[in-house]
């Protein structure tokens, strides 16, 4: 549908008064006629786009933004003022409860809290939580609004206003309110009140306890209209992730950045990533908040095959800012690095050596491979996790970020330092030139579980990566994507996601999933009053959070796998598709219908024959849509057939709808797809090559034994055919397994490499060619009927055979 269409039906009813009003602003852009339309003009030129028509458009358009501004501003300080109220009232309850414990011997002065009282408080943070949800929507809306009646009016007008209304913009940034804040506070509040407080208590360090570890992960992409929403619906199952309580929350205290060391000459470490080799390493140099922090994370990422029986492993170690240069250059021994820490006794001597250990393969790999930074990932996590407790782990990361570090192309970017510091945590830095920087256009949802064998993730893990918020990328990388897309003249082997990112991927809800408010709110919004109509617009602000997804069960990503069982991607290319049609997105208003409304209500104005002329063309092509579509489902051809959703443990990959589409590499590269490969590939493709190899010795065996023991020209002819026929097989089969090989050493996913109809066809009709010629001519010669041979088979005297 179009924007204005997608406006009108995704409006809040409660906000609706503070809308932008697209539509009139739409028709203001249309001047008058210079001569009133008639049945034989009915399409009359119109009147030149004049300055005052400039001024009062811009007039108007001001009037909107200083309508929603106003409204999004105080809409956010009410929502600041209940959450305080609300954390008041919070604390009293919780203080009432720890007098309630703490009473043993005397009496209370305040009685206990009951369930309902925090039954209530639950009801009340939910209301704000969806008042928050609905101001993150109203916010998107209109800002997306004031975007496109830009565009709109230049392209119409030719009078550019795009560079000068964005400087209004930026002086009313209703569209730049952060609502991370928002969701903290009410994460540690209704935290608090799910749990009666009693939260979960551990240690919320960024990961100085976290040394080696090993999880399962699965990965998404959520576009930026669904960020906020997906936040407070995971808010309400884990609490965001605070690292340091007693601090007030900053914006820079949720940024991550990463540096990834390659050779650029080679760059192994990238396609061994990319390939997933056995024993592909990452290296990368991390660290948390902004350019001050003096603590450097060192972290190498080793990838395991499954049939290994090993799992992918990260590692790290800690190291200060001022050491970085003279560790990786070699002039600091690991010995240095870890002699603070051997004297303080904080760590036991085993724990000490296997950092030592891994220190100093990291340095070993840095000197004499060469590795250099080349990639800088800059992002905002936001960690929904329990503290102490890793075994459920959501990061979602926004405003993703990748940035040469390189000094190549003749530019000294990072210099001799191990990073370059002309940038820090200013997103988006627009100090920057475009072909240094990529600003990724979603964000990244990572979901990280330590579970048992056969134990299922949560369920509302599994309601939350099948809904419509989150698109599924297995083994997305941004380190891959950030070199492939920063070296397009170096690189040529791209990852198997690059070319989805010309893709919508947003989706329309599909069932009842999202932010709900509760029924026994005060400030409930109109659109709640139809919460049992499933094709409501809003089905995101009244949909529950415990649906499950109809006809998707196949949840089987987080499956414990034995090394014969399929991988990510092979589970998602062997899932079935019930259908390859495009999700229905709002396009541009540039697209119009043949018969499109406003034509229509134009000649409705005109009236007479025209207007019935008009009217009948709109019926008939109503009509006719709806003939051929009813003609296309009642004629008889062959149909898909539907399968049932596998039956596995695990998590959602995809949702029940999903595109199929065939992408095609730019000029000069290649798409890597993952391609699984362990030994007994290597073994099956022996034993083929052997089976075929016995079958050219029994041919030959036939062939030496006609022409050893044969007579006449037939027995000769014979043995020549046998013998061609052998040798022809025993070179082809030679030469495929040759060609098998290679492509399975290289990964390529090639049919040919597992199917071949072609040989054995060829085989298997040569040798019904030669059997029944040998025997037709046989017959033919009179071998049987001449007499060479008497009836009971023995041959007479002077016979030979």
């Amino acid at each position: 549908m179009r924007f204005g269409e997608h406006l009108r039906s995704s409006m809040i009813k409660e906000y609706y008064p503070h809308y932008i009003a697209y539509d009139e602003l739409k028709k203001a852009l249309k001047t008058d006629f210079v001569t009133q339309p008639t049945p034989d003009n009915v399409k009359p030129a119109r009147k030149e786009w004049t300055e005052d028509d400039e001024t009062t458009f811009v007039t108007s358009l001001e009037s909107e933004l200083e309508k929603v501004f106003l409204f999004q501003k105080r809409k956010s300080e009410e929502i600041v003022e209940r959450i305080k109220e609300s954390e008041v009232e919070v604390n009293d309850v919780v203080s009432r409860l720890d007098d309630s414990v703490r009473r043993q011997s005397t009496r209370a002065s305040r009685p206990p809290p009951t369930d309902e009282d925090f039954l209530l408080l639950e009801q009340v943070l939910s209301d704000i939580i969806a008042d928050v949800h609905d101001l993150a929507k109203f916010t998107q809306l209109n800002y997306t609004g004031f975007q496109k009646i830009i565009k709109k009016h230049d392209k119409e007008t030719k009078w550019y206003l795009k560079p000068v209304f964005a400087a209004r913009l930026n002086a009313k940034p209703f569209f730049k309110d952060n609502y991370d804040a928002f969701v903290v506070k009410l994460s540690k509040l209704y935290d608090l009140v799910r749990t009666k407080g009693n939260p979960v208590k551990g240690d919320s360090s960024a990961g100085g306890s976290q040394q080696n570890f090993v999880r399962q992960t699965t990965k998404y992409w959520v576009h930026r209209d669904n960020i906020t929403e997906l936040k407070l619906v995971i808010l309400k199952h884990l609490p965001v992730l605070v690292f340091n309580a007693s601090k007030e929350f900053e914006e820079k205290d949720t940024a991550i950045s990463s540096i990834y060391y390659d050779n650029p000459d080679t760059w192994e470490l990238y396609q061994g990533r990319l390939k997933k080799t056995e024993g592909a390493e990452a290296i990368r140099l991390r660290w948390y908040g902004g350019m001050e922090s003096d603590q450097i994370f060192v972290e190498r990422k080793t990838h395991r095959e499954d049939w290994t029986g090993e799992k992918s492993v990260k590692a790290r170690f800690a190291l200060k800012e001022k050491n970085v240069n003279a560790f990786l250059d070699g002039r600091m021994t690991v010995e240095q690095v870890f002699d603070k820490m051997r004297k303080e006794g904080k760590k036991s001597a085993d724990e000490i050596n296997d950092l030592e250990q891994l220190a100093r393969e990291v340095q070993y790999r840095v000197i004499t491979r060469r590795l250099v930074p080349v990639t800088r990932t800059f992002y905002h996590r936001t960690a929904f996790q329990l503290p102490g407790d890793a075994r459920v782990r959501i990061s979602l990361d926004t405003e993703l970020t990748m940035v040469r570090e390189d000094n190549l192309d003749g530019r000294r970017r990072a210099g001799a330092n191990w990073r370059r510091m002309d940038i820090g945590v200013d997103f988006p830095f627009s100090q920057l030139p475009p072909e240094d920087i990529d600003r990724f256009p979603y964000a990244v949802l990572e979901v990280k579980l330590q579970t048992q064998a056969g134990q299922e993730p949560p369920q509302w893990i599994r309601d939350l990566t099948a809904s419509h918020l989150v698109e599924a990328v297995p083994k997305f990388s941004k380190f891959i994507h950030g070199t492939a897309t920063l070296f397009p003249t170096r690189i040529n082997l791209l990852p198997f996601w690059y070319p989805q990112m010309d893709t919508d991927i947003r989706k329309p809800p599909t069932r009842r999933y999202g932010i709900h408010r509760p029924l026994a709110s005060t400030s409930l919004s109109a659109n709640d009053e139809d919460s049992d109509d499933d094709d409501s617009p809003q089905l995101t602000e009244s949909a529950t959070l415990n649906g499950s997804r109809e006809g998707s069960d196949d949840r089987y990503l987080f499956t414990e796998t034995n090394g014969n069982e399929l991988d990510i991607e092979e589970r998602i290319a062997a899932h079935p598709l019930p259908g390859d049609e495009d999700y229905p997105l709002y396009d541009s208003d540039d697209e119009y219908d043949t018969v499109d409304s406003d034509e229509l209500e134009e000649a409705r104005r005109v009236g007479g024959a025209y207007y019935a002329e008009q009217l009948a063309k709109y019926y008939v092509l109503k009509t006719r849509r709806a003939i051929a579509q009813g003609l296309w489902a009642i004629i008889p051809r062959p149909r898909a057939t539907v399968m049932p959703p596998q039956e596995a443990r695990g998590i959602q990959v995809l949702g029940a709808q999903r595109r199929l589409q065939r992408f095609q590499a730019p000029p000069g590269k290649k798409i890597f797809v993952p391609v699984r490969v362990e030994p007994k590939v290597y073994f099956a493709a022996e034993r083929t090559f052997l089976s075929w190899l016995e079958f050219s010795i029994i041919l030959g065996g036939i062939a030496a034994t006609l022409l050893n023991f044969g007579v006449d020209s037939i027995s000769l002819a014979s043995s020549w055919a046998f013998t061609i026929l052998a040798a022809g097989a025993l070179v082809y089969s030679l030469l495929l397994y040759v060609w098998r090989v290679d492509k399975i050493r290289k990964r390529r996913d090639v049919k040919r490499v597992y199917y071949e109809k072609w040989g054995p066809t060829i085989v298997s009709v040569g040798l019904v060619v030669v059997v029944l010629v040998n025997f037709g001519l046989r017959v033919k010669a009179g071998g049987f009927m001449a007499g060479k041979l008497p009836l009971d088979g023995r041959p007479r005297h002077g016979d030979e055979l």
